[in-house]
This record gives structure tokens, sequence and C-alpha cells, in this order.
């Protein structure tokens, strides 16, 4: 179809009408300082002032927050300073070589020293041998080893564990509390993350301000990092009430196609091609779509999904009849901020968020046993609707496994079998949430594969569910299936920019039914043999 009619769904004026980055959110750099050395490792806080731990100065320094100033320093307590807490009395230090200044003589130990004068007061054996960055909860103190991947909780006592986290990454390096939350920085990442200390989740991901973040501080309202490569401090935002944060632009023209061919030897007596049509969101700003000349009208369904309808009628032996669409967007990787305290309550939901999207139907089939008992396993009392929703995309991460098996099976069948496609994934987890009381829904995309210019022909659904006071959030629970727990949080609250999303369905639509991007409905004469095809083609803009 090379004529094309150009058809503005939206019209969009770049200069005046452009996408919303926001500048404040957690991780965001509200000031810096430069060190005092050109090592730091370790840094706490301790009501007044910072303390930063150097590893060639073999010294900890007294640093004023507000201007970066040294008011004094005092000598580390052994030759290899990593990590600092505070207890509201003493500073707690950590060292790695074991009080010798050997070449690779890691053995952990934990100072208990004297804010005045640097005295030790108390020696305890490291739980780990590598501590690098240590912080207080108020009873115990934590550490973070890079070498073993792991938070520990210990006795300021005696050193005994009290309990062992799987570290979000694999190179932790900073660690610090907030009073609810712990803090923990990634060396190779370059990130920072929030994690729940009762399991080591990651709730929140963000970019560390530096290169080599090391250690990290709460000071009461924001995270202090050291840095070892920038050799500077920098304090950040915590928790914000910003919603999400947009970066990696990708601009791109998306042609979709969808094909029917008749082999014949009969004739195609009618045929009605589908094609979603996308809409902005949060991360996808729509600039502009086009469609064929012969499309025939605009179709919207129970869902509110707009569909875009092709009608074209006997189709000979031999034939094609071919439906397009070409969108010309900006996609951009977006990353949510979502704090499960300041999630509103089920009884908090919107008025306005349509009804199907709690609805049961045949493919979700809600009231099943398989379902059902997963449900009260698994979600039990919780009320929150953050938790709801993680707990069963952790369980869906234990009970199965991707694979492709062909088909798309029912919710129940799916979870009994143990494994399933992203659709499939999407099915059980719509169901789990449903049956729980959260409205859920899946979209559908058409997806860069590999380069920028690239052809994509198996698409890719999740899910998003609704929770308030945060809108409609992206979970993916076929891609969450990981070992990482900073991998696991990659795919709840967070997409790459790889995705034009297309569709938005409760499932089961009149026009989409069970499918997304595109659907098709034909008659045929008998013994006649049609086949469909559909796929997008990926251009580079700019």
């Amino acid at each position: 179809m090379k004529n094309m009619k150009k058809i503005l769904a939206i019209s969009m004026v770049a200069a005046f009408i452009m996408p919303v980055f926001l500048l404040a959110h957690p991780g965001e750099v509200i000031k810096a300082f430069n060190c005092p050395g050109n090592f730091p490792t370790g840094l706490a806080f301790d009501g007044e002032y910072l303390w930063l731990a150097d590893r060639k100065d073999q010294a900890l320094y007294c640093i004023d927050p507000s201007s970066g100033a040294v008011v004094r320093s005092i000598p580390s307590p052994a030759y290899w300073p990593t990590g600092l807490a505070w207890d509201g009395e003493y500073l707690w230090a950590a060292d790695v070589k074991g009080g010798l200044p050997l070449s690779e003589n890691y053995h952990g130990k934990i100072y208990q020293i004297s804010p005045s004068d640097g005295n030790v007061v108390k020696v305890l054996e490291a739980p780990t041998g590598r501590p690098r960055d240590l912080a207080w909860d108020g009873r115990y103190l934590w550490c973070v080893d890079e070498g073993a991947d792991e938070i520990i909780q210990f006795s300021p006592e005696d050193g005994t564990t009290i309990k062992t986290l799987r570290s979000p990454a694999n190179d932790p390096r900073g660690l610090a509390f907030d009073g609810t939350y712990l803090w923990v920085s990634d060396r190779m990442l370059d990130e920072v993350y929030m994690v729940d200390p009762t399991n080591g989740q990651v709730l929140i991901i963000t970019d560390a301000p530096g290169a080599f973040t090391r250690g990290l501080a709460w000071d009461g309202e924001f995270i202090w990092a050291a840095d070892s490569q920038e050799d500077k401090l920098f304090c950040m935002k915590g928790l914000d009430d910003d919603l999400y944060v947009l970066k990696n632009e990708r601009h791109a023209r998306v042609t979709y196609t969808h094909v029917l061919t008749n082999f014949g030897p009969g004739r195609m007596l009618e045929a009605d091609i589908h094609i979603a049509v996308p809409v902005d969101r949060d991360n996808q700003v729509i600039e502009k779509i086009e469609y064929a000349d012969d499309y025939k009208d605009f179709v919207t369904d129970e869902s509110g999904q707009k569909t875009v309808h092709y009608r074209f009628a006997n189709v000979k032996a031999g034939e094609k009849v071919e439906a397009q669409m070409v969108t010309t967007a900006k996609l951009y990787e977006i990353r949510y901020f979502i704090d499960p305290l300041k999630v509103g309550g089920l009884d908090e939901m919107p008025d306005d968020i349509p009804k199907v999207y709690y609805e049961n139907n045949e493919k979700y089939q809600m009231d099943h046993p398989v379902i059902a008992d997963a449900v009260k396993k698994v979600v039990g009392d919780e009320q929150n609707p953050y938790w709801i929703a993680r707990k069963i995309y952790n369980f869906l991460m234990d009970a199965m496994y991707y694979e492709m098996t062909g088909g798309w099976n029912t919710a129940p069948t799916v979870l009994a079998r143990g494994n399933g496609s992203c659709s499939e994934y999407s099915f059980v987890y719509i169901s789990m949430c449903r049956a729980a009381g959260l409205p859920a829904r899946y979209v559908g995309s058409v997806v860069v594969r590999g380069d920028d210019d690239s052809m994509d022909d198996v698409f890719h659904r999740w899910v998003e569910v609704y929770l308030p006071n945060y809108g409609w959030i992206p979970v993916d629970p076929s891609g969450g299936d990981q070992a990482l727990p900073r991998n696991q949080a990659n795919y709840f609250g967070h997409l790459s920019n790889r995705f034009l999303i297309t569709t938005e369905s409760a499932g089961g639509s009149e026009t989409m039914e069970w499918t997304y991007n595109s659907n098709e409905f034909y008659s045929t004469e008998p013994k006649t043999f049609v086949t469909s095809d559909h796929f997008a083609d990926w251009k580079p803009l700019d």
C-alpha cells in the first residue's frame, strides 16, 4: 500500500507539548562536595555531622553537611576502613584487613569507637569476611559484603548473625537505614536500591550519583553517598512524591502490517481486520498515525480499546489483502517509584476504573479451585494493593517457568501445568489479582528486536495493576522470573524503551478477542485455505 492517507490520531506540536521529565525523584542529586581525601569509603551521620572514612589517609573525617567543611578528624581504628555507622553514642567502623596492613588479608573486623578521640571501645569479628559498609537500625548493626553478595544483620554485643539477605545485585558497597527501609548501592551496575529489610525484596531502583559509590548514610531527610571515583559526597533525595522518571528517548516509525492470503481454491467471502490504535501513555508520545486509503472505520470495545477496522470482500484464490498502520512515536524507558506505605487501600479505587478490569470469564476462571486456593495461600488477609500484587508476582516466580508451548490456555490450566508463554503468565497473574480484589488488565506491544532497525513478529504482552495514588503500574510476571532481587524488581514498575504499546484490554474483546496488536475475522467458501501473517517494522528517526 504505497499510497497512504495521513490521519492524525493526536495532533501534537512539539514546541508546546513535550513529555514530562520528572526532575525530582529518588536518587536526584541535591548538592555535592569534594571529599577531604581521594579514597573515601564508609559514611555515617551522627545527627549533626557526617563521618567519612578514607582508606589511604586511614582517618575518619567529621564533615559539616551544610558546607562540606571538615570540622575535625580522628584516626581510623585499623588500617583499611571500609564502613561506618552511628548508634546514637558511638561510631562503628568496619575494616576488611582484620587490623593488619597485609595484602589479600581479608579478615573483617568491626570496631566500636569513641567519636571524640577515636579510641576503640569494642572489637567484634565481622559476620562476614569482607564487610564494606555498615548501618544501624536502632537495635542491630547491618553490613554488606560484595564477596558473599549478602546483607547481614548482626548483634553489636558479640557479632552474632541475626539475619542474612541476598544482596540486590553482585557488588554491594554502600548501606544505610532510613528508619523503615535499607538503601544499598551497587558498584558494577551504578545503582542504589531501596530494600525491604524483612525479606530483601528490592522496592525501588535508582541511578547512583557516581561511578563507584561506596558509603551511604541517612540524615533523616536525604541519602548521602560517598563516591571514590568522583571523590565527592553527594546529597540525594530518598523517597519523594514524584511517581516516575523517564530517560533514554527512542524516536521511531513503526509500520504494522496484517496480511491475509487466500490460497484457494475457493473465495474468501468477507474479511475484517482490526489493528489496535496506540495512545499517549506515561512513557510514549504518539506524534502521528497513518492509515491506508481503504480503511473502513474505527471501533472502540468495552475496555475502551480503539481499533482501526478494515473490511474486504470477494478475495479470489491467489490474492491477498493487507491492512497497515504507521505510527511515529517517542518512546522512553520509565521507572516508577512506589512506596508501599503510600499506596491506598482496596477501598480507595477510583470509580472510573471500568468494571471489566474486575470481572471473571472463561480464560481467567477466578473461582476455579486452582486459582482460589493459590490466592488464599499467597495473599491471605493482605489488604495493601502493592503487597497483593507483589506477593502474587513472587509466587509465580516459584510456581512457573517460561515456555512457549503453543496456544493460550486458561489460567488454572497454566498454573497447574507450571509453565507458559508471556500471555499465559499474564492470564494467571490477572486472574489471581482480580480474585484478590485488585483491578488488572493486560497490555500488548510490538518490540525492538536487537537493532534499532528491526522486524518483530513475536511481540510481547504483560500486565498492569491499579495501585491507588500511583495509577496503572506495569508488571511483567514472565520477565520477573530472575535470580537477583534487583532483576526481579526490574520487571515490577519498570519498562525499557523497546516497546510501542498498542493494546489495553480486559480480555475477550468483541474486536480483539484475546489477541493484541491486531485481529482478524473471515469467512470462506468450502475447502478454502487462508493464512494470516502480522509483523512490525521499526525505523529509527533523528
